[in-house]
């Protein structure tokens, strides 16, 4: 591992140890932080699953009943009632915030689904069609709140684990080797201090005796 390129004193390694003590400190955060969103994230991976497979199976049955009102009824006429559609759904947007990560928060204030067509005009099949859709319009939202939580996070997550590979990897391995260097050469620096001031020491004692 390199170490940084540092003046070998200890002023520096001082600052050193303090940014090494930030950068670990930084590193256990990052890491809770990343176990955290990752429990979120299988939270709401299991939720889209359960809630899709449901939608999907509540809507293979609403366009079961529509392909049979559709046998009875024709293409034209199923064309004809649903040329002016009339189902209105008022949402209210808005976000919040789970890990520090901003998600949407959709919620359905009203719904205006009643029938395009006259009851008598059509079969039963159709009416059990449309009633079966329009149930599925405050899951569906749910649902795409879901996925897109689960896309936002799953970012996060990414740039979250890049941010503790560069710390455990890179960041504190590269201080820890440039506080050894620094130390090392203090030490060196110290012993040659020492053997010189021996030095002086012994000319000086000779001196004294001559």
């Amino acid at each position: 591992m390199s170490r940084l390129n540092v003046n070998p004193t200890r002023m520096e390694l001082r600052r050193l140890k303090t940014r090494l003590k930030t950068a670990v400190r930084g590193h256990k955060l990052l890491k809770d932080k990343s176990d955290e969103m990752i429990r979120q994230f299988i939270s709401f991976a299991k939720q889209n699953k359960t809630l899709r497979e449901e939608i999907e199976g509540e809507l293979r049955d609403a366009l079961k009943f529509f392909m049979l009102a559709g046998a009875v009824m024709g293409e034209e006429n199923i064309e004809q009632i649903f040329s002016m559609p009339s189902m209105s759904i008022s949402i209210s947007t808005g976000i919040k915030n789970i890990m520090g990560v901003d998600v949407p928060n959709l919620e359905i204030l009203s719904t205006d689904g009643s029938l395009p067509y006259a009851i008598t005009s059509v079969p039963s099949d159709m009416d059990t069609a449309i009633l079966k859709l329009n149930s599925l319009a405050e899951k569906l939202l749910r649902l795409a709140e879901i996925e897109k939580t689960c896309n936002m996070l799953a970012r996060e997550i990414e740039k979250n684990r890049r941010r503790v590979n560069a710390l455990e990897f890179v960041m504190i391995p590269q201080l820890n080797e440039t506080i050894k260097y620094i130390m090392m050469k203090l030490d060196e620096n110290e012993r040659s201090t020492i053997i010189r001031l021996m030095k002086v020491k012994s000319l000086l004692d000779k001196q004294e005796k001559a």
